[in-house]
């Protein structure tokens, strides 16, 4: 197994996790000690040897970022409806730092965003074959998803399987981000996505080498650059895994830059996301080898879907703010 992983975890640790798919005893222990090592010092990691198959991720990036083309006006007859979290979500349309507890400006991205219940949504029109290659990707993201349970299973000394009951139902879901070019100068505070943690289980990430992209916070509350790794992705646990370890993990602070303003022309970038969230009615509580007498379980139980809920409540959209 080929590691990078650097002193106080200064850098995001690139981990092949191929050794653990090949089912080897000692493959899986090595790579479920570099998993867990990454998600108590960083919270993040970059993945290599994961199978999913290139031509499915090109087709993906490519089949989004022709959405992303068409007109403002034919884009919005997907959009999210109140309540809802799949669909379009315009430029300008929320400021994700909220969910944080920060008041920041809208951030400066467009998304679409789809939950594993394909048939109940309304699909774009254009282009042809959208529907048809995300959710392919879903179900691969959604397979991928599960091994690293299973790898942060081991890490953890718990059964392979522990997680496996937890999800399958949840809200999981594709999003892919898109950040424009920047003309203009962002307003005091503006970025292209803001600080703030995810919330579900596990994020898998596809990003690409672009100026303004994805920072994290290490231990030293540090800002750094996550670099890109051709054919990678980019795996962060979320709140709801910390919880459930008691924050042994972290769900680490993160952003996406804008890019220096003499490089903002040219610098659009397009970002896939899997956002793995449990099944509703799974209970977010201390797991038992993250619990001992001299750490007790430090939050309340809580229900996935409830945790879910509350995070939403917190993302106010821009266009609700000026109503008011």
């Amino acid at each position: 197994m080929s590691t990078t992983v650097h002193a106080m975890h200064l850098e995001v640790p690139v981990i092949d996790i191929g050794p653990f798919l090949a089912g080897t005893p000692s493959g899986k222990r090595a790579v479920a000690q570099a998993v867990g090592r990454a998600c108590e010092d960083i919270g993040f990691l970059t993945v290599v040897g994961h199978g999913v198959p290139r031509d499915l991720v090109e087709r993906q990036y490519a089949v989004a970022r022709q959405f992303f083309e068409l007109p403002v006006e034919e884009k919005r007859e997907v959009l999210v409806k109140p309540g809802s979290r799949e669909g379009y979500s315009p430029l300008l349309g929320v400021s994700v730092a909220r969910s944080y507890g920060r008041q920041a400006p809208a951030d400066l991205k467009e998304s679409l965003s789809y939950c594993g219940d394909f048939d109940d949504y309304r699909w774009p029109a254009r282009p042809v074959g959208l529907r048809e290659i995300w959710i392919q990707y879903y179900q691969a993201m959604d397979a991928l998803a599960l091994e690293i349970l299973h790898i942060f299973a081991l890490a953890l000394d718990l059964p392979k399987t522990y997680f496996d009951d937890k999800v399958g139902r949840g809200p999981s879901k594709v999003t892919v981000l898109n950040y424009p070019d920047q003309p203009e100068e962002p307003l005091p505070g503006q970025l292209r996505a803001g600080e703030h943690t995810d919330w579900g289980a596990l994020t898998i990430l596809r990003s690409e080498d672009a100026p303004g992209g994805l920072q994290v916070t290490n231990r030293n509350g540090e800002w750094i650059d996550v670099k890109t790794v051709p054919g990678a992705f980019v795996v962060n646990i979320g709140d709801m895994m910390m919880r459930w370890t008691n924050d042994r993990w972290i769900s680490t602070l993160h952003r996406v830059a804008n890019p220096p303003r003499d490089r903002a022309l040219g610098s659009r970038r397009q970002s896939m996301v899997f956002f793995l969230n449990p099944n509703d009615d799974a209970v977010i509580s201390c797991i038992p080898s993250c619990c001992t007498p001299e750490r007790p379980p430090q939050y309340p139980p809580i229900t996935a879907g409830e945790y879910l809920d509350l995070k939403v409540q917190q993302i106010v959209s821009v266009s609700q703010d000026q109503a008011e």
